[in-house]
C-alpha cells in the first residue's frame, strides 16, 4: 500500500469514527466455531441484548449441497444456474448476464445486497461500483480484504432503471442465494440496505428498526446495517455502519459480549 493509499484508508476510517486502529491479525484466521449463542423468542419482546440473536423464521429453501466442498459447490450452482437464466423476466428487460457471487466458499463474513446495478451488469461481479469500493474499504476497516469474505445480492440480475425487485422475480431468485449461504456456512451475514435486510428477516420494519439488533439466521448471525449507497448519500451515517462493523468483528474474534 503506497503512502497515499495508507492516508486515504485512515482518512476513511477517521470518518467512521475509529479512534485507533488494531495491529493484532490473530483474530482473523479461521477458528473452531465459538459457542452458538443463545436465542430469545421473536415473540414482539423488547429488543434482547447483543449476545441473544432474535430467532428467525426462515424460509427453508433447498437442502444444503452434500458430499462437494464449498468451492466444489459453488461452482455446481453457478453451473445450475446458468450464465444467461432465464428463470424470471428479467432476463428479457435490458440485463446483460447473471451476477452470481464472489469471494471465499469458506467465508466467516457474508454480505448480502439487494440487486447488481449497473456496473455489476457489465463486469460480472456484486458491490464494483461506487457503493462496492466504498464496501471495500468498510471491509478493509476490520482488518479483512475483500476475498476473504463473500458477497451477493438477493437477486442476481439488474432490475432495470436499478428499481427494486419484484415479488415474483425474487421468489424465483432466493432460493440460490439460500443455498450459497448453506455452502458458505458463514458465522456472520451482513444484510446492507432495507431491502436485502427486509427480504432475509421476512418484515417490513424499517431499517433504522432492525439496524443493531441481531438475529439468529441459518446457523449464522444477521446483523442489518445501511446500504454503502446509502451512506454515499448520508455520510453521517458511516458512525452507525462502523457501530455495527465494530460489533461483526467482535463476533468474529469470539467475542460475543463485546
Amino acid at each position: 500500500m503506497s503512502r497515499d493509499q495508507l492516508q486515504a484508508h485512515l482518512e476513511f476510517l477517521g470518518e467512521l469514527g475509529v479512534e485507533g486502529v488494531r495491529l493484532d491479525p490473530v483474530w482473523r484466521d479461521r477458528q473452531a466455531s465459538p459457542a452458538a449463542p443463545s436465542v430469545a423468542p421473536a415473540d414482539g419482546s423488547p429488543a434482547p441484548a447483543r449476545s441473544e440473536p432474535v430467532a428467525v423464521q426462515e424460509p427453508s429453501g433447498a437442502p444444503p449441497d452434500e458430499g462437494m466442498d464449498p468451492p466444489a459447490a459453488l461452482a455446481a450452482l453457478r453451473r445450475e444456474i446458468g450464465p444467461q437464466c432465464t428463470r424470471c423476466k428479467l432476463h428479457g428487460l435490458g440485463r446483460r448476464q447473471v451476477v452470481f457471487g464472489v469471494g471465499s466458499a469458506t467465508a466467516d463474513l457474508m454480505f448480502v445486497g439487494e440487486a447488481p446495478g449497473a456496473d455489476e451488469d457489465v463486469q460480472g461481479e456484486p458491490f464494483v461500483g461506487r457503493a462496492g469500493q466504498l464496501l471495500t474499504k468498510i471491509i478493509e476497516a476490520i482488518d479483512l480484504r475483500r476475498d476473504q469474505v463473500y458477497i451477493a445480492n438477493v437477486i442476481k440480475c439488474r432490475p432495470p432503471g436499478n428499481r427494486n425487485p419484484e415479488p415474483d422475480e425474487v421468489e424465483q431468485c432466493e432460493p440460490f442465494l439460500f443455498r450459497q449461504i448453506d455452502i458458505i456456512r458463514p458465522k456472520v451475514i451482513v444484510a446492507l440496505g432495507k431491502f436485502a435486510a427486509q427480504s432475509l428477516l421476512r418484515t417490513t420494519e424499517p431499517i433504522t428498526r432492525i439496524r443493531g439488533r441481531e438475529y439468529a439466521y441459518r446457523s449464522a448471525v444477521l446483523i442489518p446495517t445501511y446500504h454503502p449507497a446509502y451512506l454515499l448519500r448520508n455520510p453521517s451515517a458511516k458512525r452507525d455502519v462502523w457501530e455495527d462493523m465494530k460489533r461483526v468483528r467482535a463476533i468474529l474474534s469470539g467475542d460475543t459480549h463485546a
